[in-house]
This record gives structure tokens, sequence and C-alpha cells, in this order.
């Protein structure tokens, strides 16, 4: 496996670093020992793990090869960015999507499984899921994707920046379906590590625009320690 970090760079108030992989299975193979070493650190600070997870395809292949890890799942609790306002078993439903390569495999208890309640619309599941979210300490991990337009979680460009509870509701998302659930910009903030997993020759212009400054959705978060980017098939400019 080989990997460089490439840089660090701070644009937007934003700082990010870099990391170049030379495939996609040793770009996954170092996701999975990075959530796996991040839990096993909060597990010895705090007792619990929590982490929130990404949908797409990329996040799929790291979830299927965390399926066969050996892990203190007992310690792990499960949330997500965002979810599509689909029925429950609807094979786009980010929820339904890491059960079937991940969750569903390994021991990690029911109750510490916390899918967003999107079938309810997207006002009463991002409500419930506000109080799901309510009195959560901060997180240990957020995973996060990058769309080719630059959005992250369910956060949009050209679309108001709602802070306005922990989980908000999402209308007219530029790809169908048009009503989501997201996590919200400052509660994603709310986390000790953001990880970014990019991949792919249709994210170079959204790559692009990071890192020349362009205020992408991706941009908006931005912790004090900065943010990863693992990234495979884009180049750097």
């Amino acid at each position: 496996m080989t990997q460089n970090l490439n840089e660090t760079l701070r644009v937007n108030g934003q700082q990010s670093r870099w990391h170049a992989f030379e495939t996609q299975d040793s770009l996954n193979q170092a996701a999975v020992k990075r959530i796996l070493t991040a839990a096993d650190g909060a597990i010895s600070k705090y007792g619990s793990f929590l982490i929130v997870l990404a949908g797409g395809s990329t996040p799929k292949s790291v979830y299927q090869l965390l399926s066969k890890e050996q892990a203190d799942w007992s310690k792990w609790h499960i949330y997500h960015n965002d979810d599509r306002c689909l029925p429950v078993d609807h094979a786009e439903r980010n929820s339904l999507m890491a059960r079937q390569a991940w969750l569903n495999h390994v021991a990690i208890p029911q109750n510490q499984i916390h899918d967003i309640p999107a079938e309810l619309g997207n006002i009463e599941g991002a409500k419930a899921y506000t109080q799901t979210l309510k009195g959560v300490r901060t997180f240990d991990l957020v995973l996060l994707g990058l769309g080719e337009d630059g959005h992250t979680a369910s956060l949009f460009p050209n679309q108001a920046v709602d802070n306005s509870a922990d989980a908000v509701p999402v209308f007219d998302a530029p790809k169908p379906p048009p009503e989501r659930i997201t996590i919200s910009q400052n509660r994603l903030n709310n986390t000790h590590e953001v990880m970014f997993l990019v991949t792919g020759g249709g994210k170079q212009q959204a790559v692009d625009q990071w890192r020349s400054g362009v205020a992408i959705p991706a941009t908006l978060i931005a912790l004090e320690a900065g943010v990863d980017v693992y990234y495979f098939g884009v180049s750097l400019t």
C-alpha cells in the first residue's frame, strides 16, 4: 500500500490534508485502518466510538472490508450524515446500503445504529433525527464524500445553509430524489476528525474548485484540526 501526504492546503478558512493513493484498494485499506485506529482511541478515551457514515460507492467498499474486521463492536455508535426520503427498504437508502454491506454482519447493538428516519418525509424525519442527536457528545469521526458538483452530505451548491437544528430537511436537491435529510454543517463540524473519500475522474472539477478557493459545500466542513482527503483517480493542480 502506498500513501503519500501530498500537501496541506488552507482555503476559505479550511485546512485540508490531501493523501494520494495509487489504487482504489489501497485507499480502501487505508480508510479501514484509519477508522479502526480512531475507534480504538475513542473507546480508550470515552468508552465509546461515535462515527458518522457517508453514502456512495467508495464508502460501500470500505464498509464491506470493515465487515470482515475484528473490533470492539459493542462500543460503536453509528450515525448517517444524510439520507434520501424513500422507503426504508429502497435500494437508494444510505442506511440500507450500510446495513447490507457491513452493519448486519457485525455485533453492533441495534439500539446503537441510528438510521435517519427519512421515510417520514424530510420535515418530520429531520425533527426526529434532531431528537436522536440531542445530548450526543462530539462525534469521533465523520466520513464524507464529494459530489461532482462539490456537494457533501446533502449540502448542495446554491442552497442556503440551514443550521437551525442538528438535522435539517433538504428541498429541491439537484439530484434525485429532491427531498432529503442531512446533518447540518454545524453538527458535522462538531467532531474530532473528518475523512473525505474522493475517487474517480468525475470529481476532478470539484477538486479543482475546492483547491482553488471556490466556496463549494465541501469547504463548509472546517474543523480547527483540519480535514483529511483520501483521493484516487483525480490529479492535484
